[in-house]
């Protein structure tokens, strides 16, 4: 089973190194892109087997279309690879596997023909995904100084409503939310590649939507024939301290991992078993190194038997 891991990245290189080669093997490749905002020298030292940096790279801003263009753009790069990989993988360069990268490539041959990405019916109060994200007109940061006065002047005089009808923009489509991060089989990411090319419309919609990277692609999705292939996403998060960010794990949560061989979550987006974990930052590497010694452990990479005795 052939992985493509697309990870976006704008800190903590220290980590997104060793998360790079926690993922490495010969069936594996990374694809990153490092947001243009970001000090590149930073992540000159990175390396690796089979890794790749996008070399368009976009200034990437929360809750804003620019996140979906590097995603499209790390998928564009990696779906023209050859040899094809079978599943791409979207996570972010804080993430890091509970397995190994054997471990990962044998979940996702088990699974075969599953799309794990976490999807909604829009409106969602309770998965906080409202209708007000799409009906709500965002302009955008990369805009103008000029564009964000016109937009107010015309919104102020009539000339523009300040709420959308989603409806007339896609064209029948239901709406779906979930989370950024996920990891798709190869048909359904060539599925999104065409609908990109082709229906121009919607994509110019989402550009000035709320948060889209959480409703883009799980709406092509949620309106395609790999709908009902869908299982909830693989990323370990902790929210429970509220906020706009999960909290970043720490003894704590290795703890809670080496409590639970297989780590199985169960909400509104449904059950599953999750096989990566966010965050870690560049600081975190004791807990990284545990939790590293913890998959040798449990995958039977480590052998743990006594020694035998030399006695004859």
């Amino acid at each position: 089973m052939r992985v493509a891991y697309l990870i976006l990245a704008h800190n903590h290189p220290n980590h997104l190194q060793r998360l790079i080669t926690a993922l490495s093997s010969n069936l594996s490749a990374c694809f990153i892109h490092i947001d243009r905002k970001s000090d590149l020298d930073l992540f000159s030292g990175i390396h690796g087997h089979n890794v790749y940096f996008s070399e368009k790279r976009i200034p990437v801003y929360w809750g804003d279309f620019s996140q979906v263009k590097a995603i499209l753009s790390l998928l564009k790069m990696a779906l023209s690879q050859r040899p094809k990989f079978d599943y791409f993988v979207l996570i972010s360069g804080t993430d890091f596997p509970l397995k190994s990268a054997a471990g990962i490539e044998n979940f996702f041959d088990r699974n075969h023909g599953t799309e794990f990405i976490n999807l909604v019916q829009m409106p969602c109060e309770a998965m906080g995904k409202p209708i007000s994200r799409l009906t709500t007109y965002k302009v955008r940061p990369s805009n103008s100084r000029l564009i964000r006065i016109l937009r107010k002047g015309m919104v102020k005089l009539g000339a523009t409503p300040k709420q959308r009808n989603y409806d007339a923009y896609l064209r029948g489509l239901i709406p779906y939310g979930g989370s950024t991060w996920w990891a798709l089989s190869r048909p359904a990411c060539e599925y999104i590649q065409n609908f990109v090319s082709r229906e121009t419309r919607i994509v110019n919609f989402f550009k000035n939507t709320i948060c889209p990277d959480e409703s883009f692609f799980q709406t092509i999705l949620g309106n395609s024939p790999y709908k009902a292939k869908v299982g909830r996403n693989l990323t370990y998060t902790d929210w429970s301290e509220g906020g706009g960010s999960p909290v970043s794990l720490t003894d704590k949560h290795l703890q809670f991992f080496a409590a639970n061989p297989s780590i199985v979550v169960s909400d509104g987006y449904g059950t599953g078993e999750v096989i990566f974990a966010r965050k870690f930052s560049d600081e975190a590497q004791d807990i990284v190194a545990e939790l590293e010694q913890l998959i040798r452990q449990r995958e039977g990479l480590i052998d743990n038997s006594p020694p035998q005795s030399l006695d004859r």
